[in-house]
Order: C-alpha cells, then structure tokens, then sequence
C-alpha cells in the first residue's frame, strides 16, 4: 500500500492552493514524494508560506482568466496529476436577491477557472510525458451543496456543474489513460468559512474561532463536527493515487452523513 501512496517523480497542478484544503493538498503530496508541484492561487505570496520541499512553479492569478492558462500552456512541462480546487463561496443571497453580476463572478471562478484548469490538464495529460506514456489523474472540488438542494443557488449551481463536469471529462479521458473523478465535501474547516454571517455570530457569541466552529459542527452533520482540510487532501491523495486506479467518472462525498 505505501508504494501505492508514493507519488515520487510525478507532476501535480494544484489550484486554490494558498490556504484551505488547496495547500492542505499541497502538503500531502509534498510528504508523499511528489518530484515538482504547479501551483495556483490569487495570493501569490501565500504560495511561498507554504514551505514545501519539493520543486513548486508558484503562478499568481485568476483561475477563470484565460490569459493565465495561456501563460500556464507556456511554462509548465508534463503533468501526471491535477487537483483542481479554487473556489468562492458567493455572496449567499437567496434567489430573489441575487444579482446577474453576483451569479457571474461566482461562475467565473467555481465553474469557468474549473473548466479552464480541467482543460489545460487533460491537454497536458493526452500529450507522452518523458517517460513516453499518455495520462494521469484529476480531481475536481464538487460540494455537497451540488447533490442537495440547499441554497445559495449560484454556489450550489455552479458546483453541480463541477461534479457533472466530472463525469464528462471521465468518459472523454479514458481512451488517453485520463482518470477524473469529484470530491463532494461538506462543511470543511477552512478560512471561506471566516466571511459568513453565522460564523462571525458563533464567534462573537463564544468569543473564539474553534468554539465556534465546533458549535456549527455539531449542529450541521450527524457525526457532530466539521471535516479537516487535513483529512480531504488525503482523500483527494487517495483519488489521485494507484489505489484508485479502476475509479473514475465519481463522485467521493466527505460530508460527515450530511446529505444522508
């Protein structure tokens, strides 16, 4: 099993990757060997917090800008995997509230930075690397608002989309060696969670960030607490890695029995 884990020699994109389970990620292939690492965020400085010891290509941008990708397409040699995981949680208005800029900039970045990192992967991926061989493995970051109707509509839309989008790119990439599969977490501690109304409430009714977050924990899940961006880079290291090797095409849902 370990050498199953051993992703030494291999070349992985990372988007999102300063904070939350992006650098969690990072992290996880970094200790599990990982030769070279691509990585992509707004904060560009936070990609050199990290303190990872393999070799990092640290890219400062907008995911859903494609004259990033284009400069990407340029400087970045073969890849062997792709975690692809930048997102905004939205402004978490209800429908009638919603305005076409606020549903646009949300999509920009969950569902068109998604397809432009998917595609710039699969790409690289369908091209031999230096070993001569075609392929490689993706994953995509779904959500478990995009398999339950719960809202904000333009957050759980455009990650329905991602999951979908999976799929899609599964049964297209099979013929290249192209694995594609989605992770659907639920409530993940993670700093997306430090803008939102109910956690500035718990956190002034406790007077602490962990109280709080335990609180929401506890509330939101049947197994009574929040995920760690810990444990869903290891499962995303899982989807990536041999273990997974005949899995593809699906969706791994991470919500503590949320959606049950």
């Amino acid at each position: 099993m370990a050498n199953e884990l051993d992703f030494s020699g291999k070349t992985a994109l990372i988007t999102g990757a300063a904070s939350g389970i992006g650098a969690a990620s990072a992290r996880w292939l970094d200790a599990h060997g990982a030769a070279q690492l691509v990585l992509v965020d707004t904060d560009r400085p936070g990609l050199d917090r990290l303190g990872l010891s393999c070799k990092v290509q640290p890219f400062g941008g907008n995911v859903g800008d494609p004259a990033l990708w284009n400069l990407l397409v340029r400087e970045i040699g073969h890849l062997d995997h792709a975690v692809i995981n930048a997102g905004i949680s939205g402004p978490g208005k209800a429908i009638v509230d919603l305005d076409i800029t606020d549903w646009r900039q949300t999509m920009a970045t969950n569902l068109d930075g998604s397809f432009l990192a998917l595609r710039c992967a699969m790409r690289n991926m369908a091209r031999p690397g230096p070993d001569g061989l075609r392929g490689g493995s993706v994953v995509l970051m779904g959500s478990v608002a995009g398999l339950k109707g719960v809202a904000p509509l333009d957050y759980g839309a455009s990650k329905a989309a991602v999951i979908h989008m999976a799929r899609i790119a599964a049964r297209e990439g099979a013929a290249h060696g192209i694995r594609v599969n989605a992770i659907a977490p639920g409530a993940v501690d993670t700093p997306i969670w430090d803008s939102l109304d109910t956690v500035k409430a718990a956190i002034a009714k406790h007077g602490n960030r962990e109280a709080a977050i335990a609180e929401i924990g506890r509330a939101g899940t049947p197994l009574g607490r929040m995920g760690s961006a810990e444990e869903v880079a290891a499962q995303i290291g899982f989807l990536l890695s041999n273990l997974a090797a005949t899995i593809t095409g699906t969706v791994l849902v991470s919500d503590g029995g949320y959606s049950i």
